[in-house]
């Protein structure tokens, strides 16, 4: 590709697909380089919530509501990727489509870049949509299979365009698409076939150029390899990274896998039934985490190790519904903790703040200082042997920007794992109210 801005040639805004400087500031002037710490807030979401009336009856009367985010507030600084897990049904989705309004909220309020979104209307609104795009999960659902590659990814520039971009003229809008092909590893003569004649992994490169073809600040990243093979997730993943680095973007990455949450986030929000109860930096909620449900997840996690043996943590019961959640804290019903106290009262009728326990590592959990690294260390092994202090102690370091690496030479669960840490000391007393599992050996 020349070493000219084609995206000022097309009559774009912002930086070129390849061959510029990733710090170069755009013909907007709205791009900054990304820092590590002490990164303006680009989207601020304050007491979010998304419920979806149930209608019964003759009438199709409202006769109860399903909680699919409930009050959520976090802050997501600009170049971070936060990354969100949880089980499938939390509302991870339903968040990531709600910040950017692809479904209408109940409540709460989004500030991007200093805008209310949630207020915006009109030739207004459509302006804020260049600068939030989302990938979605599915790369086969995703794209039209009536519409060529050229059509899908110029179809939001026809949408998008006036006068300052040229982007109607089909010549400019067709140079830019090729750009943005080849910048996410196809080639330009692929945007007039149909997306039957390539491969998963293709589709979803299709996709993730059609998000930046608009060239956004702000991409939703609807768990975009969960549908993927395992070599090839580890491919989008380090494209990923490397166009963070490219374009400055911001991610919220939505993802169930916890090895990928960990090599791509910068920090990690834990969801569960709607609310989010556990934030914090990626290294420390790896290494420390505080509420009940993260230390089950990341005892879930297979080590490949086959000299560390652990007990992994079953829950009890079944995930309660959304449309009549359970009073006071949501997990209390299957919480592990609970149980090994003694089942206090206060977590049935009291719903937990979600409260900082030091270091800018928020918990919402009434019982978050009973657990220690050493409780942790029963079923998270490979969290005993990581440095670094606790929630107690000093702050976490401030995130840092992974570096991409070639594509295909690092797969996303050999970069996450890291060294084997040593085997932790058996646990003779089992939690009442969980099922404890020996783990086997060996990876999964």
């Amino acid at each position: 590709m020349s070493s000219a801005d084609p995206t000022r040639a097309a009559g774009g805004i912002g930086a070129a697909p390849a061959g510029i400087d990733r710090n170069l500031v755009g013909a907007s002037g709205r791009r900054s380089a990304q820092g590590e710490g002490g990164a303006p807030v680009l989207v601020d979401i304050r007491n979010v919530k998304k419920y979806f009336p149930i209608q019964g009856g003759l009438l199709r009367r409202t006769i109860g509501q399903v909680q699919a985010v409930d009050d959520v507030s976090l802050q997501i600084h600009r170049g971070e990727t936060l990354g969100l897990v949880g089980e499938s049904g939390c509302g991870k989705t339903t968040l990531g489509r709600t910040v950017i309004r692809l479904v209408p909220p109940t409540a709460g309020a989004v500030t991007f870049n200093g805008e209310d979104v949630f207020k915006l209307r009109g030739r207004q609104l459509k302006r804020m949509r260049r600068r939030m795009q989302i990938i979605f999960q599915d790369p086969v659902a995703s794209l039209n299979p009536r519409m060529p590659v050229s059509d899908i990814i110029g179809e939001g520039l026809l949408a998008q365009a006036d006068q300052e971009n040229s982007w109607g003229k089909r010549s400019v809008r067709d140079k830019r698409i090729g750009d943005y092909l080849e910048a996410v590893g196809l080639r330009r003569d692929y945007s007039r076939r149909y997306p039957h004649e390539f491969s998963g992994g293709q589709r979803q490169r299709i996709g993730i150029a059609r998000a930046l073809a608009l060239d956004p600040e702000f991409i939703v990243c609807d768990e975009p390899v969960s549908a993927l093979d395992v070599s090839i997730q580890s491919q989008i993943l380090n494209l990923l990274v490397d166009l963070r680095e490219r374009f400055n973007l911001t991610y919220l990455f939505v993802a169930h896998n916890l090895s990928v949450i960990e090599y791509i986030s910068d920090r990690v929000g834990v969801m569960y039934l709607g609310k989010l109860v556990e934030l914090a930096d990626v290294k420390e909620l790896y290494a420390h985490p505080r509420h009940p449900y993260t230390i089950a997840l990341l005892s879930a996690v297979p080590n490949p190790d086959p000299r560390i043996r652990k007990k992994r943590l079953v829950l009890a019961g079944d995930v309660p519904s959304p449309a009549n959640p359970p009073s006071g804290c949501r997990f209390h019903t299957r919480c592990w903790l609970r149980e090994r106290l003694g089942n206090p009262e206060n977590c049935v009728t009291d719903d937990p703040s979600f409260r900082d326990i030091g270091g800018g590592h928020r918990v919402a959990c009434h019982w978050a200082e009973e657990i220690t690294d050493a409780t942790v260390a029963e079923f998270v092994p490979r969290a005993a042997g990581r440095a670094g202090p606790g929630p107690a102690g000093p702050g976490p370091a401030a995130p840092t920007t992974p570096t991409a690496p070639a594509a295909g030479t690092r797969s996303a669960q050999a970069g996450s794992l890291g060294q084997a840490p040593p085997p932790a000391a058996p646990v003779t007393a089992p939690i009442s109210g969980a099922i404890t599992q020996p783990g086997q050996s060996g990876s999964a």
